[in-house]
């Protein structure tokens, strides 16, 4: 007979779990379901502009009609024809054979870093990143080469050349891959300049370093604060071309349906280049096998439908007032010593407070005394990195009256603590 083992004894963990904590923006679900609270926090797209309507009659008709709706399958081509068209709104040549259908973005991301990471290999990061991104590459325990982030241009390529060059670099190979969100950063909100795209790819190709350039918010794209607005579907959507339309060879590029349609459809893209999507393919078997037939289907019909411009125009006007709701609040309540982004897309003001001021301790202050909640900017920072003055706003899931009421609320809170 096995010998009884105590009952204290506990299940063994990979090594990488034992640093392992979960993100902020994670923990502030429970705080956002509370009853009376007005959020700032998540990135969440605001529910009652889903199509739902247009999405049931897609879904009812693909269910109606496509017996292989519910079964396993290859990828719908279709849909890849369809996000063809979308990347040419993106400017943005590919084919159909580039397109890699995903679980979400977040998905893309995690194929991605295991399609490049070794364990203990390198990783080029902003300071201020994406929480997601840091959690698809903890289990390979990388060393992040951080790079800081201006609040106008975007990435810091001075930087990014110096580790390439080896200056700063702790070891002789080159990142696995540099990471980035060139269009409406988040949590920054910043795009990044042109010319500083331009260079970044320069430097992917003459060092031989891959680019994941990350684009939820690139359809989302609402132009100069009281002064362009992008109403129409006809007109173009972003004032910089992606880093995936200056190179095929080095640039994976991240797409997703979530923001511009639902987060729950959970399909996303991956433009790559065609030689390496079924080694892509491989990765992602091992995860899921594929990705929803039914979803991929039904939002094709929505596509074909024709759909789409008119839900942009409506995303990109709605999203575009509540952006100017919040930065005019900012200008007429908070302090004269905090500055702030302005952004050209996506949902995410940043927020830099004076230098003596705690975000967290805030948090805490809003959260108690005025029912409101954001996410305090340590949030987002890489290890050894570390800010306690800065927050980020969500302006996309509140009316215009309620960030108006909002940010009115914070303010006071603020002014009381200078």
């Amino acid at each position: 007979m096995l010998a009884q083992l105590p009952h204290t004894q506990e299940i063994p963990l990979a090594g990488w779990t034992q640093t392992m904590q979960r993100s902020v923006l994670r923990q502030m679900i429970a705080v956002v379901s509370r009853p009376g609270i007005l959020s700032f926090a998540g990135g969440l797209p605001d529910p009652a502009l889903f199509p739902t309507t247009d999405y049931a009659a897609a879904l009812a008709h693909v269910l109606a009609t496509d017996p292989k709706a519910l079964q396993y399958g290859m990828p719908f081509a279709p849909l890849k024809q369809h996000i063809v068209q979308l990347m040419a709104l993106r400017g943005v040549t590919c084919t159909a054979e580039q397109i890699f259908l995903t679980t979400g973005a977040q998905q893309g991301l995690d194929v991605l870093a295991r399609l490049l990471l070794d364990p203990g290999g390198e990783v080029m990061f902003e300071e201020l990143v994406y929480t997601g991104a840091q959690q698809v590459v903890a289990p390979f325990l990388p060393h992040i080469l951080p790079v800081s982030t201006d609040l106008v241009e975007g990435m810091n390529v001075d930087e990014v050349e110096a580790y390439l060059a080896g200056g700063a670099r702790p070891s002789g190979a080159s990142p696995a891959f540099i990471y980035t969100i060139p269009d409406a950063h988040n949590p920054l909100g910043v795009s990044m300049s042109q010319t500083r795209r331009e260079r970044l790819v320069e430097l992917a190709l003459a060092y031989n370093v891959p680019l994941i350039e990350d684009d939820p918010y690139g359809l989302l794209q609402y132009g100069e604060w009281e002064i362009e607005r992008f109403q129409s579907p006809n007109l173009p959507i972003s004032q910089s071309l992606p880093l995936r339309a200056l190179n095929d060879s080095h640039v994976f590029y991240l797409g997703s349906f979530s923001k511009i349609m639902a987060p729950a459809l959970r399909l996303g893209w991956i433009v790559a280049p065609a030689a390496l999507v079924t080694k892509i393919g491989v990765v992602k078997e091992a995860a899921d096998l594929e990705s929803s037939a039914l979803t991929q289907r039904a939002v094709a019909a929505y596509l074909d439908a024709g759909h789409l411009p008119g839900h942009l125009a409506t995303l990109r006007r709605e999203y575009g007032r509540r952006r100017d709701a919040m930065l005019a609040a900012l200008y007429r309540y908070f302090p004269a010593e905090a500055r702030w982004t302005e952004p050209q897309g996506g949902m995410f003001i940043w927020v830099e407070l004076p230098e003596e001021m705690d975000a967290a301790v805030l948090l805490e202050t809003a959260i108690a005394q005025e029912n409101i909640v954001f996410i305090p900017g340590h949030a987002f920072t890489v290890p050894g990195r570390h800010i306690h003055n800065c927050m980020r706003l969500n302006f996309s899931n509140c009316s215009e009256e309620m960030i108006e009421d909002g940010i009115k609320r914070l303010a006071k809170i603020i002014n009381c603590e200078l």
